[in-house]
């Protein structure tokens, strides 16, 4: 994994939330402890599915 992606990923959306919450706009993530871990599932799961190495291109077999 590349720590300064890791990083300035991370910049990036503090900059974001704090534009956000400055606007007052809602944010779009989840506001909970429970949304953030099924936002944390979803990806653990694709990165074990991959790294397993198992599945099939849905886009390719549905022809688009």
């Amino acid at each position: 994994m590349n720590t300064t992606f890791v990083v300035l990923a991370t910049l990036a959306g503090v900059t974001i939330g704090a534009i956000f919450a400055f606007l007052r706009i809602p944010v779009p993530a989840p506001h909970s402890l429970g949304g953030v871990m099924g936002v944390f599932g979803i990806w653990l799961g694709y990165r074990i599915i991959d790294h397993v190495g198992v599945g099939f291109d849905a886009v390719e077999y549905l022809g688009l």
